[in-house]
């Protein structure tokens, strides 16, 4: 009996064993060398042996030990990501399909995302030279491009890899995946143009943000291709909340000629326009015109819902973090590039505009 209840825990226990190399090799009567060069997509491995033997650790739950490989590779198969949440809260709505886009990408190829928070910038800059210096991730998706970026030259003079969420005025050796938000805004500028609006205004994000300058650019792009010129008075920064949104749409407001028409760079912005207009007895929709930019899940519950432009978060993860991997393999920065376009998603806050024309009294239509 003793010896049966023995016989038993050595089964159970080699059932609860984590598979190791040798089993995977025994299982599929091919090298312990083989099996590992496989694994770490060798060239000398045919690809048929490759999906062999992945598909075999797969059945079998075999996963390599992260230190293990770290020993033999030099890496930890590990990616960083740095989230400064000490700025403005603009783009935390976003953080659960965007971390889930980059999750899926590392888990694909069996690495890992290093998640770690700052307060501010010199919080970020330490945090990346702390995992930089524990060796913590073999690279870093850095978020919210910014104008001036030390992060840039920090992980450039550490020599660790890097992709960027955005541009920055020089890309040389840069890596990124970005949005054409420039696009976005001329688009607005160009669809309120045709229904009859001229003063168009322009709430902009914070300066420091590279994407700021970017759809400015395109802002002034949209103005110029309809054939207007362009009104400093109609162009305001800093709309990165609610109430910087109210504060710079009122201000619009009250001009001795108002816009008929507001185009935000963040939704956040534009949903702070919103309270302005109620507070001039202005109906959004046949009063006043607002396009924003993002693809707030708050926006489409607005009232009336706003039309924007649709970010995919997720999808951006998940390129972002390829574009790490292929760096972190071997592959230029500079090949590494991708532009994509956001969604315009026409809701009921922006309307054919049937008033009078702000200046001459005659009608736009």
């Amino acid at each position: 009996m003793v010896f049966s209840s023995r016989s038993a825990n050595v089964a159970k226990a080699q059932r609860n064993r984590r598979p190791t190399i040798n089993d995977l090799a025994c299982a599929l009567g091919l090298s312990k060398g083989t099996v590992s060069r496989a694994l770490n997509d060798y060239p000398d491995i045919s690809p048929i042996t490759k999906q062999r033997v992945r598909a075999k650790a797969e059945e079998m739950g075999y996963r390599a030990l992260s230190y293990a490989q770290a020993i033999k590779t030099g890496q930890v198969r590990a990616i960083g990501l740095v989230l400064n949440l000490g700025n403005d809260n603009a783009h935390r709505p976003f953080l659960t399909n965007f971390i889930d886009g980059i999750s899926r990408a590392v888990s694909r190829e069996n690495w890992t995302l290093t998640v770690a928070t700052a307060n501010s910038e010199d919080d970020e800059l330490a945090t990346l030279t702390r995992l930089i210096a524990e060796h913590k991730v073999d690279g870093f998706i850095l978020p919210r491009s910014r104008v001036e970026d030390p992060r840039v030259q920090l992980l450039t003079d550490a020599k660790v890899p890097f992709v960027i969420f955005g541009r920055i005025p020089d890309i040389t050796g840069v890596s990124y995946f970005d949005i054409r938000g420039e696009s976005a805004m001329c688009e607005s500028v160009k669809l309120l143009a045709k229904q009859g609006h001229r003063r168009i205004a322009f709430v902009n994000g914070g300066q420091q943000y590279n994407y700021s300058r970017l759809r400015e650019n395109g802002y002034r792009q949209g103005v110029t291709s309809v054939g207007f010129e362009i009104d400093e008075s109609l162009i305001v920064s800093g709309g990165i909340t609610k109430a910087a949104g109210h504060r710079l749409g009122s201000a619009l407001l009250n001009l001795p000629f108002p816009p008929t028409a507001i185009v935000c760079a963040l939704d956040i912005a534009a949903l702070g326009v919103y309270r302005a207009a109620a507070e001039k007895g202005l109906d959004i929709g046949s009063e006043l015109a607002v396009i924003g930019y993002d693809g707030l899940p708050e926006s489409e519950f607005s009232s009336p819902p706003l039309t924007t432009f649709s970010v995919d978060m997720r999808y951006s993860g998940e390129q972002l973090a390829t574009l790490l991997l292929r760096q972190i393999s071997g592959e230029k920065p500079e090949a590494l590039r991708e532009l994509v376009d956001a969604q315009l998603i026409q809701r009921r806050s922006h309307c054919h505009h049937d008033h009078r024309d702000e200046e001459s009294g005659s009608s736009n239509v």
